[in-house]
Parts: C-alpha cells; sequence; structure tokens
C-alpha cells in the first residue's frame, strides 16, 4: 500500500497548485466533498436494505426472581 510521508504530501500540494492555481481550489475541494457525501449516503441507504432481510429475533418471556 503507498504510503506518503511529510515531504511527499508538500511535493504533491505544490504541484497541484501549479497546475490548477490558488483560485480554483476552494471549488475542487467543495465538489470532492460531496462526492463523498453523497457516496457515504449512498452507502448507508444500502445498509438498511439488509438489516431488513434479516428475520428479528424471537424475544423470550423473561421471569422475575
Amino acid at each position: 500500500m503507498l504510503r506518503l510521508g511529510g515531504w511527499e504530501w508538500v511535493i504533491l500540494l505544490v504541484i497541484v497548485l501549479i497546475i490548477f492555481g490558488v483560485g480554483r481550489l476552494p471549488e475542487i475541494g467543495g465538489a470532492l466533498g460531496r462526492s463523498i457525501r453523497e457516496f457515504r449516503e449512498a452507502s448507508r441507504e444500502d445498509k438498511p436494505k439488509e438489516k431488513a432481510e434479516e428475520k428479528p429475533k424471537e424475544e423470550t418471556p423473561t421471569t422475575q426472581a
């Protein structure tokens, strides 16, 4: 797996600044944030369907001591 250290992140940030410029960075960050949020919402929507398909556990009567 690729792990980036401190200097690698600095170099990557400088390259991104050169390519896109400072003015477009907020726009790119906002688009990335929206994409991540939509992905999370879509993955959450799938989970209730899976839980609904499972059989509910039968409750056993409890006795009081």
